[in-house]
């Protein structure tokens, strides 16, 4: 939720949605029963969008591996879903450790459990052997 103020209503936060290209400037307000009231939005998917990114904020990760054996030194990858946002150093510190060896095809899967996530690290091209 969002900090309070010394027993006052805490100050609206202001976000940019970016659920979709019209990014609707929003504003999140805390309610004094704890809820979040979302203002701005116009459709509902800008409200589920300023909630989680208050309360619960999670990204898609997208990097490059380095590979072996093939015609370009890296691969690109993405984490199979979103994963919270906290955890994105530890993963990319994971990742950095991380050396495929060719070929690999697109959707097999580089790394399972990535960062403790239960969350998979997956080829996002396929690469052949050189």
């Amino acid at each position: 939720m969002l900090e309070e103020n010394s027993g006052q209503s805490a100050p609206a936060r202001e976000l940019v949605c970016i659920i979709c290209p019209r990014g609707c400037q929003l504003s999140v307000q805390e309610n004094p029963d704890g809820s979040l009231a979302v203002h701005g939005n116009a459709c509902p998917r800008g409200q589920t969008y300023a909630i989680k990114e208050l309360t619960a904020p999670s990204r898609t990760l997208t990097t490059t591996v380095r590979i072996k054996s093939a015609a370009l030194p890296v691969v690109p990858v993405k984490s199979q879903a979103e994963i919270p946002k906290a955890k994105l150093f530890e993963a990319m510190q994971q990742i950095s450790h991380l050396v495929l060896t060719a070929p690999v095809k697109r959707g097999s899967v580089a790394l399972t459990d990535l960062a403790g996530t239960g969350i998979s690290l997956i080829v996002t091209r396929d690469m052949e052997r050189v």
